[in-house]
């Protein structure tokens, strides 16, 4: 038995689809007949939609220069009252994906279930796998009532098609309603953080730092490193909090979860909050003085050794090939 029908909340910016929409699409193709998007990009995603499994793509206006939330979660929950409702609603743990999520929760007043890191069918409904206590523990959760299932998706969970063939999927216009007082907040400004080469998100090679540095001068290493392997700096929560790089440089629980080919952590001991956003890595590579660090009990190669003498040699040796 399968799903009859899943909706995934297509997010996109400069018209590129989202990697996790990407990701969700894979799954909801692989548990579900019939898989259809919603989004606020407008017609020009649909090509990229249907050829990774979209059989409709329904397409949401009116938010230029406006939060989506509210146009988003208006269109969806219209259309599920007026009887188009599908089994369940997919969406990415992101600002977006979560402030749809919330609103929709309202106006259907269905509950939302977060977090999930893996999906399955069972006896024709979803269940969901989440990590609680830290990531220490997974649970299985499931909606028992009759309302539709809206599950909030953590990045890197599912791998998206590698050569999606399918043909683009048709677009059908989905109306918002009267959102009355909602439709007012306008986006003033936008905040883009300025960056060179690869973004944290898809990086191939992560190479992030820990307090293990010592001080935030240090942290230059780090960039250096990832620079000279082609890859994206990254950082514990320990050292974000204390100042030394941006929110947007943190991989763990509360900041990314990255999946690349290789990651390197330097001086971080390897606390579940940050494990829980790297150890789906492909290959891991820890550096750490301290031989007991937890680090090393998901790491492929471990060398025990201080970062300030480990990593000048490995950019001297990278320099020099």
């Amino acid at each position: 038995m399968t799903v009859s029908k899943i909706w995934v909340f297509a997010e996109a910016a400069d018209g590129n689809v989202s990697s996790t929409t990407l990701e969700m699409l894979a799954k909801a193709t692989e548990l579900a007949d019939t898989v259809e998007c919603v989004t606020a990009a407008g017609a020009d995603v649909a090509g990229e939609l249907g050829a990774h499994g979209a059989a409709k793509v329904y397409t949401v206006g009116g938010t230029d220069g406006k939060l989506l939330g509210p146009a988003v979660s208006g269109a969806i929950a219209a259309a599920v009252e007026a009887g188009n409702a599908p089994d369940a609603i997919l969406l990415a743990t992101s600002y977006s994906g979560r402030d749809v999520a919330g609103r929709l929760s309202v106006k259907l007043d269905a509950p939302v279930i977060t977090n999930i890191v893996d999906l399955a069918e069972s006896d024709g409904s979803l269940v969901g796998t989440e990590p609680v206590f830290g990531g220490t523990t997974n649970v299985l959760t499931r909606f028992t009532g009759d309302k539709v299932g809206i599950f909030l998706v953590r990045p890197k969970s599912f791998t998206p098609a590698e050569n999606p063939s399918g043909a683009a999927a048709p677009t059908e216009d989905l109306a918002a309603g009267d959102l009355g007082g909602t439709a007012a907040a306008t986006i003033t400004n936008r905040f883009v953080e300025e960056q060179s080469g690869p973004s944290l998100d898809d990086a191939a090679v992560v190479v992030s730092g820990g307090r293990g540095l010592g001080e935030s001068e240090k942290f230059q290493m780090i960039e250096d490193l990832a620079k000279a392997l082609g890859g994206a700096p990254g950082a514990s929560r320990a050292i974000v909090d204390a100042g030394w790089v941006p929110y947007s440089y943190q991989v763990g629980q509360t900041g990314k979860v990255v999946k690349p080919t290789v990651y390197i952590a330097a001086g971080i001991s390897g606390a579940t909050q940050h494990l829980v956003g790297m150890k789906g890595s492909k290959n891991i590579i820890a550096i750490n003085k301290d031989a007991e660090a937890p680090i090393f009990s998901v790491a492929d190669l471990g060398i025990v050794g201080d970062v300030h003498k480990v990593l000048p040699a490995l950019l001297e040796a990278l320099q020099n090939r």
